[in-house]
């Protein structure tokens, strides 16, 4: 039995109450609104809240007071409409309100449900994040090219934005109709629910003939940044783990922790998706952009990342290489900076294509599928091969070829 609060069209309400209680179950609360209802879930303590798919009864406001509480939600959808508001606010346990009761007693049933077991990988993935200071130096670039080129490589490979300030990835790659995958999958893991199943789910897909790759965009309004909890995060980076080979963790650029400005040292952190995922990654890319007022950004920024992160694996980036903004010799230049004033030896180079990367974003793809001899693409390839994807193991000689090499040198 569950104890249940409703917040539907009042036809539908009458219809939904006389089913849940004819099923054993408990109508705890009948509400006429998100307000009233985002008041009552706190109180009342509802194991489960159905609430109608229309901005008058599911509203960000429900969705945090059922996150706090830690209730599960499902969405009653009339129409297309209804669905996309659910799936626009991260609600992917939508039902068709036309449904009968069996439908949505399937739902509750797996409301308590254990998070079902990886079915394709028992090995632990690898998470890289992809950071850089605040000035827009490439980090979303970088991150789509990496997850492009390991993908062209044969590797599965998740692409999560997991920015709280600027989300960007979805744009970027043409998903103008985002819904927030990685903050379902950070509600689902807060449940304790987050399975592949799931992720293959509230995940979108990229397709291409390199390699495709799946990707979990991010939040659509930055005030919605409580929902990625540093707990959370770690959990669903955890549970990429088990997915694919290779996580990429595009973040946002504030490492700061604030607890010292709060008063409440349990409320929530707004960069706390940053610092949980650079703390949890294997390995991090560095981003900065490569002028004299991008490069003062990034050293001053490094030493909070090399403060924050628990890897040693950082692989630093200069983006958007050019003379005109940097001077005569501009390699050079960036590369003697890094090295004078941060210590930073043998940064990767990314030269400056505006007209690829234009083109990338006009049409919504990855700067290997639209710009394929592109400068800018050779150089994250090059980084990819060379830095980020271990070497095989190399393999022994036959003893025969050991036998021939050694008659050739005797």
């Amino acid at each position: 039995m569950a104890r249940i609060a409703l917040a539907l069209p009042l036809a539908l309400e009458d219809r939904m109450a006389e089913d849940a209680v004819r099923h054993g179950h408990e109508v705890v609360a009948r509400t006429v609104s998100a307000l009233e209802l985002a008041s009552l879930v706190g109180p009342v303590s509802p194991d489960i809240v159905i609430a109608a798919s229309e901005p008058r009864y599911l509203t960000d406001r429900v969705l945090a007071s059922c996150d706090e509480a830690g209730v599960r939600l499902i969405a009653l959808a009339a129409d297309d409409a209804g669905r996309r508001h659910a799936a626009t606010l991260g609600v992917f346990e939508a039902v068709d309100a036309a449904s009968p009761w069996l439908e949505i007693e399937r739902v509750i049933a797996g409301a308590g449900r254990e998070p079902s077991p990886p079915q394709r990988r028992a090995e632990r993935g690898s998470v890289i994040a992809v950071w850089g200071p605040a000035g827009s130096p490439g980090r979303t670039t970088i991150a789509i090219g990496i997850a492009a080129e390991l993908a062209a490589m044969g590797h599965s490979v998740a692409l999560a934005d997991v920015d709280t300030h600027g989300a960007s990835i979805a744009p970027a790659l043409g998903m103008l109709d985002e819904a927030p995958g990685f903050a379902a999958a950070c509600r689902l893991a807060g449940n304790d629910t987050l399975s592949q199943s799931e992720l293959e789910r509230i995940s979108q897909r990229y397709e291409s003939t390199l390699g495709g790759f799946w990707v979990l965009t991010g939040i659509g309004r930055p005030s919605r940044w409580p929902e990625l909890s540093g707990e959370r995060v770690a959990a669903t980076i955890a549970q990429c783990r088990t997915w694919v080979d290779y996580t990429i963790l595009d973040t946002s650029a504030s490492l700061e922790n604030d607890e010292e400005i709060s008063s409440d040292l349990f409320a929530p952190r707004r960069n706390a998706a940053a610092v949980t995922a650079v703390r949890e990654a294997d390995s991090i890319v560095a981003v900065g952009s490569a002028d004299p007022v991008g490069l003062s950004r990034f050293l001053r920024a490094h030493v909070d990342l090399i403060e924050t992160a628990s890897t040693n694996d950082v692989t630093v980036v200069m983006n958007r290489i050019r003379a005109s903004a940097i001077g005569l010799n501009p390699h050079a230049q960036v590369t003697q900076t890094l090295s004078r004033f941060g210590g930073i030896e043998s940064p990767v180079l990314v030269p400056h294509d505006q007209a690829g990367l234009d083109g990338a974003i006009l049409s919504g793809r990855t700067l290997a599928d639209s710009a394929p001899r592109s400068p800018a693409r050779a150089a994250i390839r090059s980084m990819v091969s060379s830095r980020l994807v271990p070497e095989p193991p190399a393999q022994p000689r036959s003893l025969r070829s050991r036998f021939r090499l050694a008659r050739a040198t005797g």
